[in-house]
């Protein structure tokens, strides 16, 4: 679970506690998440890809192990040059085995970067979503539920998630329907630009006729 932008959201800028009473509201991010079908087909996806990951950790882990256990039934009948060979060839591949791990599930690795590119985007509809609700709400701070911040007790009637999720199914609609519109005017200008070719071509064939 990600924790969205930061373990505080808060909006409107610093307003001083004496002049206006304080509007706030919270969210609950894992029920926002939960509630978005983009998220849960990101997570499948990545799911997928570090269970192949692992995989490729284990089949690497095991090949380790079956080396160093023949290399432990073997050393009686090698010379101690071979055995030195052995050993570096292991080294060898727990060194790679270690930059395995750190290309997977590094700070850096696959999975940081895979996870931030199917996450931001709905991190940042999300943080959008709250933009607006708090430019048409006025609050002055909005809590995040699921954050590390203590909340001892939260009402109910301040928990903006539904909203939130509204906002966002509102906003995927609209742009659903605008993008079915963009298609259908491409689709007209197209079927004009044929009906004018084939006037042009109509036109130039009976110029030839006249002229003969």
């Amino acid at each position: 679970m990600f924790k969205l932008k930061s373990l505080l959201l808060i909006f409107i800028g610093t307003i001083c506690l004496g002049q206006k009473p304080q509007t706030i509201a919270y969210i609950d991010m894992e029920y926002i998440l939960q509630n978005i079908s983009e998220y849960e087909k990101a997570q499948l996806k990545l799911d997928s890809k570090a269970f192949s990951w692992r995989k490729n950790i284990e089949r690497s882990e095991n090949e380790i192990k079956n080396l160093k256990i023949e290399l432990n039934n073997e050393k009686i009948l090698l010379t101690q040059e071979l055995i030195l060979e052995k050993k570096e060839d292991i080294q060898i591949k727990e060194n790679e085995l270690s930059k395995m791990r750190a290309g997977y599930f590094g700070a850096k690795g696959d999975y940081f970067e895979m996870r931030k590119q199917l996450v931001q985007p709905i991190q940042d509809e999300i943080f959008n979503a709250i933009q607006d609700i708090v430019a048409q709400k006025k609050y002055d701070f909005v809590f995040d539920k699921t954050s590390d911040l203590t909340m001892l007790y939260s009402n109910p009637k301040y928990d903006i998630s539904k909203l939130v999720i509204s906002r966002i199914t509102k906003s995927k609609q609209e742009r659903e329907r605008d993008a079915e519109k963009l298609k259908k005017q491409q689709s007209k200008e197209k079927l004009q630009k044929r009906i004018e070719e084939q006037k042009r071509k109509r036109a130039e064939k009976d110029s030839k006729v006249i002229h003969r």
